[in-house]
């Protein structure tokens, strides 16, 4: 008798441990199947309220000039279990199934040897006045790696020098952590297309932002003109022009051309530290 009651217990237990599993395996599937051309209503949600939880860290570093430190345990923290599953799972997107050709080039830890570049000012652009409010604005604290901080400085002294302009670093090193954060925050803008947002912003690990090796900068003119969203703009600029001809002697190149295999738009502003 006792022999039977340890027998059924036992099957009980094999029974009840393979329906939680195959409950835990169902639900971690249907989590992971993530529409890369068209997120569902379930998975914007998600990322709305990831964003609404991680928008005061990134600020509140932000304000502190530590956003260069973020680290994907900063991400996590204030958030749900469900939360951190959900977010992890742009960590393992395939990038040839978005098309990216570009090359892997490791997550950035935030704990690289960097310099600042800080009091940056640039005009604010007419469209732009309404949300600044004024019509010079300080450019958020930078950092580079030191030998590509020398070499920048010395191409503006050049492009000044030759005709009376110098570009401002708008962008530069990134840590992977904040890599996701900013592909999370620009779905919205590409209408939560997780492949159309690829082609804007590189995946963690796939960014020049965070490789110091090729180390991305991007630029921006002392009149506020960028290119982000309208390329064409940065690409008339006489500064553009005597980067194309002068950029490769101080080891620059530029990442995304027009006509790029990569996989990613075309980008004049967005160019990469190579070295001679």
């Amino acid at each position: 008798m006792m022999k039977k009651i340890a027998a059924l217990l036992n099957l009980s237990f094999i029974v009840i441990f393979f329906s939680v599993f195959f409950l835990f395996f169902i639900s971690f599937s249907a989590q992971a199947a993530l529409d890369i051309d068209d997120l569902s209503q379930e998975d914007i949600s998600q990322v709305k309220m990831v964003l609404k939880k991680l928008d005061p860290v990134i600020l509140e570093k932000d304000k502190a000039h530590t956003l260069v430190t973020l680290t994907f345990n900063d991400l996590y923290q204030p958030l749900t279990k469900t939360e951190q599953r959900f977010l992890k799972q742009f960590l393992h997107l395939n990038a040839k199934k978005l098309d990216i050709k570009i090359p892997y080039r490791g997550m950035a830890s935030g704990k690289e040897k960097l310099v600042k570049i800080v009091g940056q000012k640039v005009k604010v652009l007419p469209r732009e006045r309404e949300k600044f409010k004024t019509d010079v604005r300080e450019l958020p604290v930078q950092f580079v790696p030191p030998q590509v901080l020398e070499k920048f400085t010395l191409m503006m002294d050049a492009m000044d020098k030759d005709i009376g302009k110098r570009l401002f670093v708008e962008s530069a090193y990134r840590s992977s952590a904040y890599q996701l954060y900013l592909f999370l925050f620009y779905l919205k803008k590409h209408h939560y297309s997780i492949k159309e947002t690829a082609q804007f912003v590189a995946l963690p690990g796939f960014s020049e932002h965070g490789c110091v090796n090729h180390q991305a900068i991007d630029f921006i003119n002392d009149d506020g003109i960028n290119g982000e969203d309208n390329p064409a703009e940065f690409d008339a600029l006489p500064e553009f022009a005597w980067l194309q001809k002068h950029a490769k002697d101080f080891g620059f190149v530029l990442s995304y051309p027009k006509g790029s295999l990569t996989g990613i738009t075309y980008e004049p502003w967005h160019w990469r530290y190579e070295g001679r």
